[in-house]
């Protein structure tokens, strides 16, 4: 590995770890980002960046995670009895909770489903419990994504550096 490849490789990781934020950060892109800095490292340094097989399964997992946080906030929220409606408010919620930071990323999806589900004629201890729900989806979802976002760095990482210096 040149020193100018170890610099591409390094200032990738740091890309990488600013994507891994995004599992937690909703604002970020998180495993899609990973994957493009894969993607454009591979094209800046060439055949000594990421095997073809390592850019396919980055991709894949990618996706996985990003179907796998929306499965997580959809299944929490119906399993803790919440309505279309409770889970449009969950949707909306979390997007509005994006503009109050920390905090309104917890609790958005959380007062939308109770407001929604309110509105909607529910009792207010069966909204809470969709309220619940959709949060422990999201929490759910988030470290589902971080996960597959450290498998994804590892990955990459590890293939770099076992060709550069493994056998």
């Amino acid at each position: 590995m040149t020193a100018l490849d170890l610099v591409w490789f390094v200032l990738a990781l740091i890309l990488m770890l600013v994507g891994l934020l995004g599992a937690v950060l909703p604002a970020l892109p998180g495993t899609p980002l990973i994957f493009a800095v894969a993607m454009g490292h591979r094209l800046i340094v060439g055949v000594s960046g990421a095997q073809t097989w390592v850019l396919v399964t980055l991709g894949g997992f990618a996706v996985l995670a990003l179907a796998a946080d929306f499965a997580a906030s959809y299944l929490g929220a119906k399993k803790l009895g919440a309505t279309r409606w409770g889970m449009v408010g969950a949707v909306v919620g979390g997007v509005v909770g994006l503009f109050f930071g920390p905090v309104g990323i917890l609790t958005g999806p959380f007062v939308g489903a109770f407001l929604l589900e309110c509105v909607s004629g529910r009792e207010w201890r069966e909204s809470v419990r969709a309220g619940a729900g959709a949060t422990l989806g999201l929490l759910v979802g988030a470290v589902g994504k971080l996960a597959c976002g450290m498998g994804m760095i590892l990955l990459f990482a590890g293939n770099i550096l076992w060709r550069a210096y493994g056998s």
